[in-house]
């Protein structure tokens, strides 16, 4: 694990100590060491002889003390304490002094039992001498720390910085301002909700209140930046800070998620801090995974991804080589997507390999030849058509690709054995009244009905609209503001589940580890989030004057979307954040494309959603008498 945020003293030495201490500094540390045991055993001298002491003891003293410095130079060097191996004034050090301190303390008082007789000093000497000795050698070192702490104070340039935090980031990230020459941020205070830190000082730099004390606490201290010292904070926490300094001209800083913190080579460093963006707002606590479970169905494993050039397959190929399968499959008919994809997992975009595969889901015997070749042993069917207004106007297109284009694959994985096979589907998929939602549940059917053809583990994954995807509401709010508007938005009342691609994709593969054959797992997406509420907050964030305008609900779209259908139970019996319910099965011998056109026509008037086992083969819905 690297993590430059924790404390420089704790990590390494200050790049003036580190230059000094092959040389000079060491024998200058030395020099002053065996000094302080010359004084100690002076001082100890006096207290223990009550301010007395006789002429005829100095030889005594003086062996003592030669005695002395030698075991402390012998006992340092051997524990490594003038090799420069502990970062200088750290706790290591502190505690290899205070080792090397006991041990001449032990060889002083072992030498004056021997030599008692001859040199009349009394035997508890170095006793009484050991605790100076060890206060003038931490308070040397303390000093030597407090002159390089303040050289290399921030320059003139840095900002006024608040940190929100006084725990162990808090701490690191202060200390690593002040001792940072070039650090853009200098700390001024630090903010904490918790009231046994009221009166703390960090490195100096004092708690200056809580949070409900931002307001005043930026007006006292001319803070700049606020940044906020939590690994993994929850986007209530971020929201109500950033309401609180609205309007103070306050820049809001996050750190790098825990996972990427601890997932990547390289330190953080303050260049990893970015803006509030507005995933943080609408995020949630991240997902818990068992990786154990997990490592068990994909280690090893050659597993194919379809649609691996989007943006849920292609984090879901970054996730997956993370658990070490024989092979990994990348399948999309998008060489540009395919190309990026492999860019961000290898480093390069040679398209020469092969982990990726040109192939359109829509051609069954092209798929079925490719699983032939490469015999996948689990699959991720992420590839399907996703617009729903765009598909609501050309609906035989969503028939073909995810219904007929979900049936190849699934024929396919038939063919050579799949032993896990996990369908991406969707809360649309949930009392559908739209084209993507029929024709994603029709896929769901089908899934259900091949985990019953099969002995592999066939099952579907539900959820709702992830943050950040291709042609997704944030993107496309993000352009609308860009140009200066307007932002549209359906209803002022809209509403809609959100979740972060990484957090989507972790439950997505944590799924395919608990699920049963016929299964339908629906992950948890936290409570709905307004649309309006999230145009409003990115138009402020943005500085901009933006309108939003009304565009109005399009045909089939609802005002609240659903995740469990009517009929579906929320049963969470294996992950708390996972719901399990079961889809019927739909043979794919009674499909008929007509009747499923016609009952998505019918979505232009009124509908009614029926049960799952009074609907047809083709469909889920009937109009309304």
């Amino acid at each position: 694990m690297h993590l430059s945020l924790s404390t420089q003293s704790e990590t390494r030495a200050p790049a003036a100590v580190r230059d000094e201490k092959p040389a000079l500094w060491i024998w200058i540390q030395l020099f002053l060491d065996s000094m302080s045991w010359v004084v100690a055993i002076g001082l100890a001298l006096l207290l223990r002889y009550e301010m007395g002491i006789r002429v005829e003891q100095l030889p005594g003293a003086c062996l003592i003390a030669a005695i002395a410095v030698v075991a402390q130079m012998l006992a340092g060097y051997s524990l490594a304490l003038y090799r420069g191996r502990y970062p200088f004034g750290s706790f290591q050090e502190a505690r290899a002094l205070v080792f090397v301190t006991v041990i001449v303390a032990a060889t002083i008082t072992a030498s004056l039992l021997v030599l008692y007789a001859e040199i009349n000093i009394g035997r508890s000497v170095g006793l009484i001498a050991f605790p100076f000795a060890c206060l003038f050698m931490c308070a040397a070192r303390y000093a030597k720390r407090l002159y390089v702490e303040g050289k290399t104070r921030p320059g003139d340039g840095a900002q006024n910085t608040l940190v929100y935090g006084a725990g162990f980031l808090g701490n690191s990230l202060v200390t690593r301002m002040l001792q940072d020459p070039d650090s853009p941020y200098f700390p001024v205070g630090l903010v904490d909700d918790d009231p046994a830190k009221k009166h703390l000082r960090l490195s100096g730099v004092q708690v200056q209140g809580r949070g409900d004390d931002l307001p005043a606490i930026i007006r006292r201290t001319r803070a700049k930046v606020l940044v906020l010292a939590f690994a993994n904070v929850e986007a209530t926490v971020v929201r109500r800070i950033s309401d609180a300094v609205a309007g103070l001209n306050v820049r809001v800083l996050v750190l790098p998620p825990l996972r990427d913190m601890l997932g990547t080579g390289a330190p953080a460093g303050f260049s990893d801090f970015r803006d509030v963006a507005v995933e943080d707002l609408i995020g949630r606590r991240p997902v818990d995974i068992e990786v154990d479970e997990i490592a068990g169905y994909i280690k090893g494993k050659r597993v194919l991804v379809t649609g691996a050039g989007g943006s849920i397959g292609s984090e879901l190929c970054r996730q997956i080589v993370q658990f070490d399968p024989a092979e990994l499959i990348m399948l999309d008919h998008d060489e540009t997507g395919l190309q990026q994809t492999q860019i961000s997992i290898t480093g390069h975009g040679l398209l020469a390999g092969r982990d990726t595969v040109l192939a359109n889901i829509r051609d069954g015997q092209a798929l079925q030849d490719i699983f032939e070749d490469r015999r996948p042993e689990v699959v991720f069917h992420a590839a399907a058509l996703k617009h729903a207004p765009l598909l609501q106007q050309y609906p035989v297109e969503a028939w073909k690709t995810n219904v007929c284009g979900t049936l190849n694959v699934l024929r396919a994985a038939q063919l050579v054995g799949v032993s896990h096979f996990v369908n991406i589907s969707t809360d649309k998929a949930a009392n559908p009244t739209t084209a993507l939602g029929h024709s994603k549940r029709v896929a769901e059917k089908l899934t259900a009905w091949m985990a019953g053809q099969t002995s592999g583990k066939y099952v579907s994954v539900r959820f709702g609209n992830v943050m950040g995807s291709r042609g997704s509401m944030l993107p496309l709010f993000t352009e609308q503001i860009r140009v200066g508007g307007p932002v549209t938005v359906t209803d002022p009342d809209v509403t809609r589940f959100f979740m972060t691609i990484p957090e989507a994709c972790q439950l997505v593969i944590q799924a395919g580890a608990i699920g049963t054959g016929g299964d339908v797992l629906i992950l948890d997406m936290g409570e709905p989030v307004r649309i309006l509420d999230v145009a409003q907050r990115m138009i402020a964030m943005s500085g901009k004057d933006v309108e939003i305008i009304y565009t109005g609900l399009r045909p089939g779209e609802k005002l609240h979307e659903e995740l469990v259908g009517t009929g579906e139970l929320d049963k969470r019996p294996l992950h708390p954040k996972i719901s399990h319910t079961r889809a019927t099965e739909q043979d794919p011998d009674k499909l008929d494309l007509n009747v499923w056109l016609a009952r998505c026509e019918a979505e232009q008037g009124a509908i009614t959603v029926i049960p799952d086992d009074e609907a047809n083969d083709a469909g889920e819905i009937r109009v309304a008498s």
